[in-house]
């Protein structure tokens, strides 16, 4: 499939953070496919450069933006690059997350710090460092966009009964940090709003990759059972509300919280 150039968002620059992963991959590809120019970022080389290549091979434009998002250090060292050569950042994705499974009574205090220093404390830095970017953004086509990706499990907790065992089940600093992501979502829309700089969340559902589709097919029947659309996400379709809530088709819409569950969190 070939890109246009003439999407809704050419001429703009995104930097997607966690841009490798499951959902990031989508995320990614769908932004090029309608115009912008993707900072893939990962923490490895490799994985950043594969995936330019496959946005690149599709007609889009790419390039790798390799840093680890908890490395203050090596985010400021992004930002300076970008603002020696005069970039403007049109879009900000904070897509980055870890972790593992846990409960209430395994979960470490370190576990908590974790989750928190990628999904918050590396969100905000990212939004504050480069900030002048956004501005330039701003400056140059009207709109700049902030994008933080936060969880249905930041707004419900998972029901222990649909996972395999308490500790495969998605634990409860991950949904902690994820909560305080949206109430950043809220003071940035707040903060950077007169300034014409949007920032709005999404908290995907259930979007099992394909490798837990494969190896644990019993939950994911579960999960899909729990789905009032009665089926589990596809990659996919991350791509129609990212791109949407990025686009000047969304110049309107700050603070918003948009839920892409199926219906997971009308329950």
């Amino acid at each position: 499939m070939s890109t246009s150039n003439a999407g809704r968002l050419a001429g703009r620059t995104a930097l997607i953070t966690g841009a490798t992963g499951y959902l990031g991959t989508f995320m990614s590809r769908a932004l090029a496919r309608e115009g912008a120019h993707v900072r893939v970022n990962a923490r490895r080389l490799d994985a950043a450069q594969a995936l330019v290549a496959e946005i690149e091979a599709e007609g889009g434009k790419a390039s790798p933006a390799v840093f680890d998002v908890r490395d203050a250090r090596a985010v400021e060292a992004f930002a300076g690059e970008l603002e020696a050569r005069g970039e403007a950042l049109h879009i900000l994705i904070n897509n980055a997350a870890a972790g593992r499974g846990g409960t209430l009574e395994t979960a470490s205090d370190q576990d908590y710090a974790d989750a928190y220093d990628i999904a918050v404390v590396a969100a905000q830095r990212l939004m504050r460092v480069l900030l002048p970017a956004l501005r330039r953004g701003r400056a140059e086509l009207g709109d700049a966009a902030i994008l933080n990706v936060s969880s249905m499990y930041g707004l419900v907790s998972p029901d222990l009964r649909s996972y395999d065992a308490p500790e495969a089940s998605n634990p409860p600093f991950y949904g902690a940090a994820k909560a305080a992501l949206v109430q950043l979502t809220r003071y940035g829309a707040c903060q950077l709003g007169p300034e014409g700089i949007r920032c709005n969340a999404i908290a995907p559902g259930a979007f099992p990759s394909p490798a837990t589709q494969q190896s644990a097919p019993d939950m994911v029947e579960r999960l899909r059972a729990r789905v009032p659309l009665g089926r589990i996400g596809e990659g996919g379709e991350i791509a129609g509300p990212v791109v949407f809530l990025c686009s000047p088709e969304a110049s309107y819409i700050t603070g918003a919280v948009l839920c892409v569950d199926g219906g997971w969190t009308a329950w």
